[in-house]
């Protein structure tokens, strides 16, 4: 079997990066997040593990309109009737930044299905809550259906998510009956959003693993998502699911459940990595430590790459007022 890329190739540039209004005017970093978390890894000098790529093409109006109602599409972009339904600061970089996001998942995607080989990241949120007509919950457009229904069309293959945000995404189910194709691009069955606290949020992961590996071996299902949102930790503002011990063992179940499966399948397993949600008021290194912890986690046992774990991450630095991990 072919070996593994060393690196994880990152389809990342500040033009998918919303700067205007968001660290003081909006409660989700989301818009903002793929920034702070590239400052990060530069920051901890975790840049060895990653190859960026930042020449890709935004979306357009069309590409939105895969998976989105043309009026809702012109409202954002124009900033009428319905674009704050995302409950995002609207502005001009906002809508500018959203053509860039979206298109990095896309890409990341494409060249993992091209590269199996290649673990590939786009370090994005802001997604799997927007609807058709609508945004919702700080998603502004389904990403991730848009990319499942022009992967479908351009190579027919069909993928499965792993949603592992703190909240149940939605964007893939409501789009079923708006996008009829998406039962071909994501089978039902394949928007696995796990549920729980600790043990029972690691079986019901486990379960969608293994409900996707019996499609992925019988040629039905020819990549994956993984997105390991942070506030399925304990301790996010407005998540919960599982304590630091809980959260970290997922990384480590995913990236085995690869390792095993492109094994019986005899050549790399195509494995894309998004962000999704996470939220801390008073310490937002403590979310995108979790995820980097997790990317850690994924290059050491997918990648094969030697990792030094950091002291220096943020992952047990709680509130009086919540749990301990």
């Amino acid at each position: 079997m072919k070996q593994r890329s060393k690196k994880i190739r990152t389809f990342y540039t500040d033009q998918q990066v919303c700067f205007d209004n968001i660290q003081n005017a909006s409660f989700s970093k989301s818009p903002l997040k793929p920034y702070l978390l590239m400052q990060r890894i530069e920051h901890l000098g975790l840049n060895n593990l990653f190859l960026r790529t930042s020449q890709f093409e935004p979306y357009t109006k069309a590409d939105f309109e895969l998976a989105h109602t043309p009026s809702y599409v012109n409202n954002v972009f124009n900033g009428e009737g319905n674009y704050r339904s995302n409950n995002l600061p609207w502005s001009k970089n906002l809508v500018h930044s959203l053509g860039y996001t979206n298109a990095a998942l896309y890409e990341a995607k494409k060249h993992a299905l091209l590269h199996p080989q290649t673990v590939c990241f786009a370090p994005v949120s802001g997604m799997h809550h927007a609807q058709p007509n609508r945004g919702s919950g700080f998603c502004t457009f389904s990403g991730q259906v848009i990319s499942a229904l022009k992967l479908y069309d351009e190579f027919g293959v069909s993928g499965a998510y792993f949603d592992l945000d703190g909240h149940y995404g939605n964007s893939i189910e409501d789009t079923r009956a708006f996008a009829p194709k998406l039962n071909l691009a994501i089978p039902k069955g394949c928007n696995v959003n796990p549920s729980g606290y600790n043990e029972s949020y690691i079986q019901s992961f486990q379960d969608g693993l293994d409900r996707v590996a019996k499609l992925i071996l019988a040629g039905k299902i020819h990549y994956v998502v993984f997105a390991h949102g942070a506030d399925s930790h304990a301790d996010d503002d407005i998540g919960g699911g599982c304590d630091t011990k809980h959260w970290l063992l997922c990384a480590e179940i995913f990236s085995e459940w690869v390792n095993a499966v492109s094994k019986k399948i005899g050549k790399p397993l195509p494995v894309t990595l998004a962000l999704f949600g996470g939220y801390r008021a008073d310490n937002y290194n403590a979310v995108l430590d979790l995820h980097l912890s997790s990317l850690q986690i994924i290059s050491e046992k997918i990648c094969q790459t030697p990792v030094t774990k950091l002291k220096t991450l943020n992952l047990h630095q709680k509130r009086n007022s919540r749990r301990a991990s």
